[in-house]
Formats: C-alpha cells, sequence, structure tokens
C-alpha cells in the first residue's frame, strides 16, 4: 500500500442529498469541566525521573527559568485547556515564554520531539511556545488537545519574577454521555478494567464524527468505522452517528463512484484521495451491520445502491482465474505489516464482503441480486482454495510461499475453512515468524473474531486478556492505535512519539465480550 497518496487535481464526486442528510445528523457536543488531580516535576526536560508536588502547593509554587511543572489530569481527556497565571516578586518588565507539551502517555512528557524523523509529519505532535505579555492573565489555547498530562516548562523571563500556576482546566468534550455507555460489570477484574478502558476509548473518539483518533488524525476512516460502530452498538447506542457517517461517505467519493478510505469534514466535506480495496468493501459491512441494528428502511433505500456500486468495482478487479489482480491486493491495508504479502487478504477480504452484500440484497428484495452473488461467492471461494489451501501444510499459502497470521485470520472470516481445517489454519498465528506479526489492536480484533468463528471461545478470551491486558499493566487509559507487548516502542511511523494512544480501532473488547460472553458479566 501507498503510505502517502497524492492525486493532483483531486475533485471528489458530491452527493448534496446525501451530504444534507448527514449535516442535518450532526450530533451535539456534551463538555464537561476537569481539573488536575496531581502534579510532579521532571528532574531533568528529557528526563523520565519525577519530583512529586503536593497539589495544593501547586498554586504558591514560583517557576524560574527552566522549570518544569507536570500536571495529570486524572485520566484520557479530549477537549480545550486554559491556564489562569500569576507571577511572584517584581512586577513582570518581560513576557514569560511557555512551552506547552501535552501527552496522552507518562512516556511522552520525557521524548523529545527533535528527536522525531518519521514519514508522518511532526505537526501532530502536541506541543506549543507561548508568549504571555501580561500578568496576571487567562489564557485560553484555541486548538483541541487529546492528553492526560501537560507538562509546562517555563523557557525564559525576567530575573525579576517568577511564574506561579494558579489554575488550570479542560473543558472535555464528546458527542457521548459516559453515564449513558451500558456499562457491565463482569467477574474478573482484568475483564472490568479491559471494558473501562475500551468505553472511555470510544467515547474519546465520538465527536462530530467517529473520529480514528483524537490526536492523530482526527478524521473519518472506513476501517475504523466499523469497529467503532460496532462497540457502538453494544455500548452508547448513538445509532445516529453512524448513520452520518456511512452517508458521509456515500456523499463524496472519488469520481468513478469508490469510497475513499477517509474523509474530511472541516471545513467543508471531503473525500481523500486515499483508496483502499478493503477499506471500500467494509462500507457494504458497516451498512448491513448498522441495518440489522436499526432496521433503517430510509438508509436501506438511499444507500443500496452506493454499497453495491463497490461490489461491483472491485468484482472487476478479478482475474479470468478469479483471483485480483496486484492492483487491488496492494491496495489492501489489512494490518502495519510491511513484508505481509496480502494476496490471500484481499481475496478473503471480498468474499467476507460479499456475503454481507447478499444480506443486503435479501434486505433489499433484490433476489436476483442476492443468487448472483451467491454464484460468485462460490465461484470466489472455490477459486481461493485452489489457489491458496495447502493440504500438507494446512493452512493458507500466499503466492509467495509465505504463511501469515493475517491470511489465515482473514480466510477463515471469508469461510474459505470450516470445521478442523479452519482451526488448523487459525492455529498457524502462534507459530508465524516474527517480521509477519499482527501489530495493530485492528488486526488482533479480526483474529479474535477468527477464533470464535473456530468456536474457540476460551482461547479469544484469553488473548484480549493478555493483549489488550497488556496495555492496561502498561498504564492504559485508553487503548492505543499500535501496541506490540515484546517491543513497546515498535511504530508504524518512524517514532512512537507520533503514535496515537486513544485510537478507536482498539476498543473492540467492549463489543465482543458483550455479544459473545454473555455468561460473564451482569448490569451495573
Amino acid at each position: 500500500m501507498a503510505l502517502i497518496s497524492i492525486i493532483e487535481d483531486f475533485h471528489p464526486l458530491n452527493n448534496a442529498k446525501y451530504l444534507d442528510i448527514a449535516k442535518s445528523l450532526k450530533p451535539s457536543l456534551h463538555h464537561h469541566i476537569f481539573e488536575p488531580v496531581g502534579a510532579f516535576m521532571l528532574k531533568e526536560r528529557y528526563s523520565s525521573e519525577k519530583e512529586a508536588i503536593r497539589l495544593h502547593d501547586v498554586t504558591h509554587l514560583s517557576l524560574g527559568k527552566g522549570r518544569n511543572l507536570c500536571l495529570d489530569f486524572g485520566s484520557h481527556r479530549v477537549g480545550r485547556v486554559s491556564l489562569a497565571l500569576s507571577y511572584s516578586g517584581s512586577h513582570p518588565d518581560a513576557p514569560a515564554l511557555l512551552k506547552l507539551k501535552f501527552a496522552e502517555t507518562l512516556k511522552e512528557l520525557s521524548e523529545n520531539s527533535d528527536s522525531y524523523d518519521g514519514w508522518i509529519s511532526s505537526s501532530w505532535i502536541q506541543e506549543e511556545y507561548v508568549h504571555v505579555d501580561v500578568l496576571p492573565s487567562v489564557i485560553s489555547l484555541p486548538r483541541r488537545y487529546a492528553f492526560r498530562y501537560l507538562k509546562i516548562t517555563l523557557m525564559d523571563t525576567s530575573p525579576k519574577y517568577k511564574l506561579v500556576i494558579k489554575h488550570a482546566e479542560c473543558l472535555a468534550e464528546s458527542s457521548a454521555y459516559m453515564e449513558r455507555s451500558g456499562a457491565v460489570s463482569y467477574k474478573d477484574p482484568m475483564l472490568d478494567r479491559i471494558n473501562e478502558v475500551g468505553i472511555r476509548t470510544l467515547h474519546n473518539c465520538m465527536q462530530d464524527v467517529f473520529e480514528d483518533g483524537p490526536k492523530r488524525d482526527r478524521r473519518l476512516w472506513m476501517g475504523d468505522l466499523r469497529l467503532q460502530a460496532q462497540a457502538n452498538y453494544s455500548t452508547f447506542r448513538n445509532n445516529d452517528l453512524v448513520k452520518r457517517c456511512l452517508y458521509l461517505f456515500a456523499g463524496s467519493r472519488f469520481p468513478d463512484g469508490r469510497v475513499s478510505a477517509c474523509l474530511f469534514t472541516d471545513p467543508v466535506v471531503e473525500a481523500d484521495d486515499t483508496w483502499l480495496f478493503d477499506y471500500s468493501l467494509f462500507f457494504v459491512v458497516a451498512l448491513e451491520e448498522y441495518l440489522e441494528a436499526t432496521g433503517d428502511l430510509q438508509a436501506l433505500e438511499d444507500l443500496y445502491g452506493v454499497a453495491m456500486e463497490q461490489i461491483d468495482l472491485a468484482l472487476g478487479m478479478l482475474g479470468t482465474d478469479g483471483i485480483l489482480d496486484q492492483n487491488a491486493v496492494e491496495n489492501t491495508f489489512v494490518d502495519w505489516c510491511d513484508p505481509l504479502d496480502k494476496s490471500v487478504c484481499a481475496q478473503s477480504v471480498l468474499i467476507y464482503a460479499l456475503r454481507f452484500a447478499r444480506k443486503l440484497a435479501l434486505r433489499k428484495e433484490d433476489a436476483g441480486r442476492a443468487e448472483a452473488i451467491e454464484e460468485r461467492i462460490i465461484q470466489l471461494s472455490e477459486a481461493a482454495r485452489d489457489r491458496f489451501w495447502d493440504a500438507d501444510q494446512r493452512c493458507f499459502v500466499s503466492g509467495q510461499g509465505q504463511v501469515s497470521p493475517a491470511g489465515q485470520v482473514w480466510a477463515v472470516l471469508a469461510g474459505l475453512a470450516e470445521g478442523e481445517e479452519a482451526c488448523s489454519a487459525v492455529k498457524q498465528c502462534e507459530s508465524c515468524v516474527p517480521d509477519l506479526k499482527m501489530t495493530t489492536p485492528y488486526m488482533h480484533h479480526y483474529y479474535v473474531m477468527a477464533l470464535l468463528a473456530c468456536g474457540m471461545k476460551e482461547k479469544a478470551l484469553d488473548h484480549i486478556k493478555s493483549y489488550w491486558g497488556s496495555m492496561v499493566e502498561a498504564g492504559a487509559d485508553t487503548f492505543w492505535e499500535s501496541w506490540m507487548p515484546e517491543d513497546p516502542e515498535a511504530s508504524p511511523y518512524g517514532g512512537s512519539i507520533i503514535n496515537s494512544y486513544c485510537h478507536a480501532w482498539s476498543c473492540t473488547p467492549v463489543y465482543i465480550l458483550k455479544e459473545f460472553f454473555h455468561e460473564e458479566w451482569e448490569e451495573t
């Protein structure tokens, strides 16, 4: 997959009807004020060593040049920050120059952003330099931040005075009410904690759309939306927000009708010039799941054609042998894993989406289309089995001779193997080579779903506890975008400082636990 897609003179195809419906569904944001619950200093500028400070002493603390103060807001917050500042000593005769660093994790506080040299813009790093000309004063920062910790460093001032932080607060915002999350209690403290962190992750990503991450990229991505919507049906049930997002994707597309991988919503709605084969097909999946959750006949009538267009476009990328061409394979995401050959995955995602498309056709009472899709499922499944199933190894092997966890997971989810064969394939995930390991909670979600499809419930639950639980044990308030327990510093972007530590595709245990493990929870 191309990491950066740039199409010069790109003009999306916009549908005013769909965009007007999406606009009418734009939610109001709810606000809560949060103040710091703790404070400390870092002994050195980029040190992880902390010196605790009693919170009630903060307002009496005088900061001189080079000193820092770190405020802990208790948990991950998404919102706008204001600071009430004063001084001690003589009347200020020069501005105070502050460096403000917002961090989602403790580790970020001590990282030097100047050392970052990745391929995603460093402008996402949440740091600000602020001149304060008049003291005392209240400064309200115009940007929205995603953070738990705020590090205030006094970069320079006059020798005549020192800075005093009198008050700090965050006006947090979300379109979801936390008290309406449908929280449940599990019989296991770790599962309770995973559920709590997952709900907060989803909540903080629910803004006027389902954002992928409130720190980065603050955008509506199709692959993320599918998983966020599933989690939403089990928690907040803000189904109008799902509907809004589906209409946004339908309302701004590629000129040939393809659903874009992601959308911008400000200052106007505009499809990004990035297209991913698997993400475009998830529009079909997400629409059918939305209809299953709501029975919304208007959405079925409006969006059925857009969904089927994604199917037709995908089928147009098949060769005469019933196998997808290289363009489809290379534009399939699946996971951040450069060595991964995605041929098994792409073929499987298409078959997976066809199964949802057939449900859509039956729901629309389009019998002819449903029958044609069923024939395609059989044809493409046979072609995939002939090309990728290795009877000796009892798993799916790509054209490069590669046995990958992602390939086994998607082949099982597509129904290319059942019973003992499916179990054999998914067990290959435990013995893969290190370079092909799953790197994101996004891919781990689908691994858990494959385990469940094989009837391996106990193993699925154990994996949730070990994988998402390891993030909790590492200090997660919200679940992270990328996480490999054996390599905590790993980043797909060239530096962990740019990673998102509240990422919506990671919240899905709240859905899996509630829907598949009824015996494990009780209402609260």
